[in-house]
């Protein structure tokens, strides 16, 4: 095999190049690669400096994926043996750098003596979003080169930074404007002579600082405890820093590697690399005809002006996609475009649009109360109330209207894709669009196949997903799909666990516990206790009619399943306590003490339950895809990689085991998932 490393002169600079496509990934072939290429210009007299540099769209962007959990990631030469080579070069090395330079890129990179990079390059340590630190040398040379403040940001957030930012805090040496291989090559005959050579793990200059203020770590600690909750990774990389600060260069080395093998052998790193290809695994979509095209969507409308229309709507906008949003009333489209601009604007404020572009995004939208208007669209949304007649009669109009060809999409939450389908002529164009709220920020898009859907229609909807940067699921028909679906056993056991003796903020509890960013009823009250309430108040059948009666709607009425004070602050509510026990008795229910391994299997492991299901009845892919649904759309931990794959860390035996002896308590729709009771016994599990 030919090596993806090779070797030119030029003068007395020796350009090693790498070319493994797509990203320059760190896979064995390389490593071996520049390890002889600095082998090379040691023994080579003539060669007075060195450029490493990549061919492609990128520098080294990471590690090799592929290898992961196979023996050739542990083949030599690995990493830290690479990058202590390359520093130990007996002639300058320059690290020549564009696209992105992450994890082991960034960890070559600081190994060169030097480094230049266009201005567009980005640089970073991503490993914390795998559950792991940079393992060769990164957290000890990064505060070296970078300071220790910015050393804790990168290795903690995994976020990169621009090659100007790196510039300013010495990351970069110098920033290239023209050819990146001539001006890289100029500046290595610039410091060839240069002695001594600068080694990156011998400049202690920058750590000099953090020495004479040991709160730093604890400050910082502080100050990010609410990302970092729940996550063991981040404290690992605060700990390799902190060992660059405190230790010699080799003895903190040593830490970083002690670090590293205890995330390596952890669940949370298992979790977070599973979750990592489940992410990628998702837009692959199964028994699609060979050669698929998408069609073409020059402009898309949207079907309603609320918070879900405009905020789909904005998705579009920001991608460049012109949209024609249309409203029944002035007033509502007025509402509708006026809180779209106040949104951009908001983000503007904080830095991350200029006005520019929220000029660009609101200029490519049309407010529109003219329903056909939408005649042009090629896709076309409708985010209207959720009731199966109102959608069939907006399909309705639809199918008159729309050109031929057009995708006409329903954003449902549950309802049945394949009967709105049917109010039409053309079933095979429609699709649905499950965008979760707020649908401008959420990344979760689940694409609802209904059983006429065209190949080419859901393949559009997948690439299209892509480009408004949303990560889409495939869906089957079913009530409330794959995410909601789910919900509902978790919701129903939530209540009648109230009724039999458990509190409000004692479930809630359990799940901040478990890492959610809240509760079932901390949920509820946030998005509103009413939505999908019948709107009767003389119409009290359980615990929420009898709240929404009383006009306890959540939040955005002080008052839910929680009191709130003015600013939103949650506290127990004596009304919902008594509320409670007034169904207790009507029902001739005798409050006992419900424990936390009770909340857990009866609200968690019927989730897995349904999800079983769901895959039972080939709803889902893939169990890997149900994960991705939680983890995006409904805030599941990812350091536990989805409920899927939590189930299979817990046992599967185990999660049955809970389930059967709960049988009695759950509700009486309730049966055990034959898929889950099989591979339970067949010591299986749902992800690999």
């Amino acid at each position: 095999m030919t090596s993806p490393i090779t070797t030119t002169r030029h003068g007395d600079v020796l350009i090693v190049t790498s070319n493994n496509p797509p990203v320059n990934a760190l896979g064995h072939a390389v490593r071996d690669g520049l390890v002889k290429a600095i082998e090379q210009a040691d023994a080579d007299d003539a060669v007075k400096a060195v450029v490493i540099r990549c061919e492609g769209q990128t520098f080294f962007a990471g590690a090799d994926v592929s290898e992961f959990g196979t023996p050739k990631a542990f083949e030599q030469p690995m990493l830290p043996h690479v990058v202590d080579r390359i520093e130990a070069c007996t002639k300058p090395v320059v690290a020549a750098i564009h696209g992105t330079a992450l994890g082991g890129g960034l960890e070559v990179a600081l190994a060169c003596h030097y480094r230049v990079a266009v201005p567009s390059a980005k640089l970073g340590v991503p490993e914390v979003k795998l559950g792991l630190l940079p393992g060769a040398g990164g957290t000890q040379r990064l505060p070296r080169v970078a300071g220790v403040q910015k050393a804790l940001e990168m290795t903690t957030s995994g976020t990169p930074i621009g090659a100007a930012e790196a510039y300013e805090i010495g990351l970069v040496d110098k920033l290239i404007e023209g050819d990146l291989e001539q001006h890289g090559v100029a500046y290595a005959h610039e410091v060839a002579d240069v002695r001594p050579i600068p080694k990156t793990s011998e400049n202690d200059d920058k750590l000099a600082e953090a020495r004479t203020n040991p709160g730093l770590f604890d400050e910082f600690r502080k100050a990010n405890a609410r990302k970092m909750k729940g996550f063991d990774a981040p404290e690992a990389n605060i700990k390799a820093v902190q060992a660059a600060v405190e230790k010699p260069y080799a003895e903190g080395v040593q830490v970083e590697r002690q670090l590293f093998m205890e995330l390596m052998s952890g669940t949370q790193a298992r979790a977070q690399q599973y979750f990592f290809f489940a992410e990628r695994k998702a837009s692959k979509i199964e028994g699609l005809p060979e050669g698929t095209k998408p069609r073409e969507i020059k402009r898309v409308g949207v079907i309603g002006a609320g918070t879900m229309g405009g905020g789909i709507s904005m998705n579009f906008l920001s991608a460049g996609i012109p949209v024609t949003i249309v409203e029944m009333e002035q007033a509502a489209l007025d509402r509708g475009t006026g809180t779209m601009r106040k949104n951009y604007e908001a983000t503007a404020a904080k830095g991350r649009m200029t006005s520019e572009q929220v000029e660009g995004a609101m200029g490519l939208l049309n407010p529109t109360l003219d329903f056909n208007a939408l005649s042009e669209c090629d896709l076309i949304i409708e985010a209207v109330f959720e009731n199966m007649d109102v959608k069939q009669d907006v399909f309705g109009r639809l199918d008159k209207i729309a050109k031929p060809g057009a995708i006409l999409a329903s954003n449902t939450s549950y309802l049945n894709i394949d009967e709105i389908a049917a109010s039409t002529s053309r079933p095979q164009d429609v699709v649905g669009l499950h965008f979760f709220s707020p649908a401008n920020i959420m990344k979760l898009l689940e694409v609802v196949r209904g059983a006429k859907t065209a190949p080419d229609v859901l393949v559009t909807a997948m690439q299209l997903a892509k480009k408004i940067k949303k990560v889409a699921v495939v869906a089957g028909v079913c009530y409330g799909f794959i995410g909601n679906r789910m919900l509902i056993p978790r919701q129903t056991e939530a209540m009648r666990l109230l009724l039999e003796g458990a509190t409000p903020e004692q479930i809630d509890k359990v799940y901040v516990e478990f890492g959610m960013p809240m509760g079932p009823f901390q949920m509820a009250d946030l998005a509103g206790v009413d939505i999908g309430w019948h709107r009767d108040p003389t119409r009290v059948e359980n615990i929420r009619d009898a709240l929404c009666a009383i006009d306890r709607w959540g939040q955005k009425k002080g008052a839910g399943f929680y009191d709130y004070d003015e600013k939103r602050r949650p506290s127990p509510s004596p009304v919902v306590q008594g509320i409670i026990e007034d169904f207790r008795q009507k029902e001739g229910v005798t409050a006992r003490e419900i424990t936390e391994q009770e909340i857990v299997e009866r609200t968690l492991y019927t989730m897995v339950n349904e999800g079983a299901k769901i895959l039972e009845e080939g709803m889902a892919q893939r169990a890997s895809d149900i994960d991705v649904v939680w983890v995006y759309g409904y805030g599941w931990p990812v350091y536990r990689g989805g409920p899927m794959f939590w189930a299979d860390t817990e046992g599967l035996p185990k999660i049955v085991e809970g389930l059967k002896r709960q049988q009695e308590r759950l509700g009486d729709g309730f049966t055990l998932s034959q898929m889950l009771v099989g591979k339970a016994e067949a010591g299986e599990k749902f992800t690999r």
